[in-house]
Parts: C-alpha cells; structure tokens; sequence
C-alpha cells in the first residue's frame, strides 16, 4: 500500500514550501535468509558436539589400550620371572 502525505508551509511572508513525501509498504526481504542462517547454526552445533563427544570417546580408548599394554607386559614379566625361577631350580639340584 503506498500512502502519500503532502505537507505546505507558508511562511509570514507569503511564500509557500511544498513537500511530498511517499511511504510505501513493501513486504520484508531476507525472510529465507534467517531461516537459512538457523539452521546452519543448528548443523554446525550438532557436528561440534559430535567431534567433542568423538574426542573424549578415543581419550577414553586409548587409555584402555595403555591399560591393557601394561597388563600383557606385567603378564610377560611374571613368565619370564617364572622360567628364570625355573631355571634356577635346575642349577641348584644338579
């Protein structure tokens, strides 16, 4: 809808000043662009907490394949000390 508003001015002098000036109504663009914007930011919240709950979940995998490292160490430690006990039990009977 266009509205036009025409304002005069006379001044003590006689003289007349006329001024038009037109508003008009226009729908609002970027609406889409909003939305747009939205779920963008929606997409990319979702993927950081993706990666932040990938990250802690191979922190927490490693941890565990150092866990279990040692403890097949600590097992090939306690063989070893078995056969060297064994070992010298065969010395010291002959």
């Amino acid at each position: 809808m266009v509205e036009e508003r025409i304002v005069e001015v006379e001044r003590p002098v006689g003289a007349t000043h006329t001024h038009t000036t037109v508003y008009e109504d226009r729908p609002s663009s970027g609406g889409g662009a909003g939305w747009l914007l939205a779920i963008v930011a929606i997409v990319a919240l979702i993927a950081a907490v993706y990666i932040f709950s990938n990250m802690s979940n191979s922190r927490a995998a490693k941890d565990d394949a150092i866990a279990g490292a040692a403890r097949d160490v600590g097992a090939a430690a306690d063989k070893v000390g078995n056969a060297a006990q064994d070992a010298a039990d065969k010395v010291t009977q002959k």
